[in-house]
């Protein structure tokens, strides 16, 4: 029987999430497993892998061939190096202490660089925020000032309104003055 360790689907659709797991080759892919080796979410920013490292090395050691992904998850969280380094062990290449030393200082760059990505995407989050607010706020202004102009418009056309009520009545009386002087004009020109 040929053992693989590879990626069980569960979750739901368009959220996948992934248990890393020991299976025999001739299994279905959600199918029977021998071991849960680990997890591996990839919604998240970074990816999220939980992984049972001395299970997962323990099966590499027993010959079983991971699947191309699970391959990158194996490398990603060092169980291929720990595979390597004991490798190196048992030939007589290094000592326990030496490969215990370098996998903890590979895990410990590891885990710099993942928390430096994490660090960098919260900071770009929070400038994206603060960047967003400061739009919103300048829209918000924008808004309100033309609320304000609408509202001096609106009020606008009242008072020409009135201006206008005014100066027709000052041109109907002017008219009327104008008009009466030549009406008595024209009443005298008839008379005679």
């Amino acid at each position: 029987m040929s053992v693989k360790i590879r990626l069980q689907r569960h979750g739901k659709k368009g959220k996948p999430f992934y248990w890393v797991v020991a299976a025999d080759a001739r299994s279905k892919r959600d199918g029977r497993y021998l071991e849960k080796i680990g997890t591996y979410n990839p919604n998240t920013n970074p990816a999220t892998v939980e992984l049972n490292l001395e299970s997962a090395v323990q099966w590499l050691h027993n010959g079983a061939q991971p699947t191309e992904t699970a391959r990158a998850i194996l490398s990603y969280k060092g169980a291929l190096l720990k595979h390597h380094l004991d490798g190196g062990v048992r030939k007589g290449a290094l000592t326990q202490e030496q490969a215990d030393a370098k996998l903890t200082a590979w895990l410990e760059a590891k885990a710099g660089k993942v928390d430096a990505k994490k660090d960098g995407l919260s900071k770009k989050q929070a400038e994206a925020k603060a960047k967003a607010l400061k739009a919103e706020t300048v829209a918000n202004e924008k808004r309100a000032n033309a609320a304000v102009e609408a509202a001096k418009a609106a009020e606008a056309p009242e008072v020409t309104e009135e201006v206008a009520e005014e100066t027709t009545e000052e041109v109907v009386a002017e008219v009327a003055v104008e008009e009466t002087p030549a009406a008595e004009e024209a009443s005298e020109e008839t008379e005679a």
